[in-house]
């Protein structure tokens, strides 16, 4: 099944020339980096090991500062986090005394949205995410995958413009991985927000995104910016009608020499 993603032309980030040193200047993780993203956009960050992509996403969350440069969210300098950004990690982040529903409620409850709607958006979230059946249940009750749909749906109830995924399917197994890709190209479709993905994954960050952008090893720079053209702004409820699509190949392969080249500029 193909979606149409709805993308409009208003610049939803703006990534203005940013680096960012450590140690007092003697180390750059991140050199120089510009980029543009447009409202309604799924981007992937991809590159080696400490590249320095994780540390863009974290520029743009507001969790670290540029050493040069700014970040522009919907037309405001980043200068710390907000609630128009939220962040989803790899790590499992449920607060291990509440049960999904409260958990997935917190965020509301914490701005004063009111019971009854917390409630119901709460539900709707928790069904999005496959997890109705599981709202009374504790963390200790759940599967890894059921315990990452708990931080995504927790995330997504305080209806953050911008959604940062650092390597959100990274501790899962193959299946359930298969599974979360799958139903969160599901949830873009309903929840239309803007994404940044941070993933080592060329696979998942092909099927998930409508962009990849490309770092080189340390000190991360843009290598590449590319378009998945061969999508024809679609997104794909399944990884077999992606597979199928004539075009998956080469860039999967581009992809795959891009890193490899890096990573042994890298061990040089």
């Amino acid at each position: 099944m193909k979606l149409k993603p709805e993308i409009s032309d208003k610049e939803m980030i703006t990534v203005n020339g940013v680096s960012k040193t450590y140690l007092g200047g003697k180390f750059t993780a991140v050199d120089n980096v510009s980029l543009d993203i447009i409202e309604g956009e799924i981007v992937a960050f991809v590159g080696p090991s400490g590249c320095g992509k994780t540390t863009v996403m974290r520029m743009v969350a507001g969790l670290e500062t540029p050493t040069t440069g700014d970040i522009l969210v919907n037309g405001h300098e980043v200068q710390g986090p907000g609630p128009d950004r939220g962040m989803i990690f790899q790590a499992y982040t449920s607060f291990p005394w509440l049960t999904s529903r409260q958990n997935v409620e917190y965020g509301m409850k914490i701005l004063g949205i009111p019971a009854a709607e917390r409630r119901e958006r709460g539900q709707k979230l928790l069904e999005e995410v496959h997890l109705g059946p599981a709202a009374d249940k504790y963390p200790s009750e759940l599967s890894g995958g059921m315990k990452q749909r708990v931080a995504i749906a927790r995330t997504l109830a305080q209806n953050p413009e911008v959604l940062l995924m650092d390597e959100p399917f990274g501790a899962l197994d193959a299946q359930v991985r298969w599974e979360m890709q799958e139903m969160m190209v599901q949830i873009m479709d309903v929840e239309k927000k803007t994404v940044i993905l941070v993933t080592h994954d060329i696979q998942e960050a092909i099927y998930l995104a409508d962009r990849i952008v490309f770092y080189t090893r340390t000190p991360g720079r843009i290598k590449h910016d590319v378009y998945l053209d061969f999508k024809k702004g679609q997104r794909f409820t399944s990884k077999e009608d992606l597979l199928s699509q004539s075009g998956y190949l080469e860039v999967e392969k581009q992809m795959f020499a891009w890193m490899r080249e890096e990573i042994q500029l890298q061990a040089t």
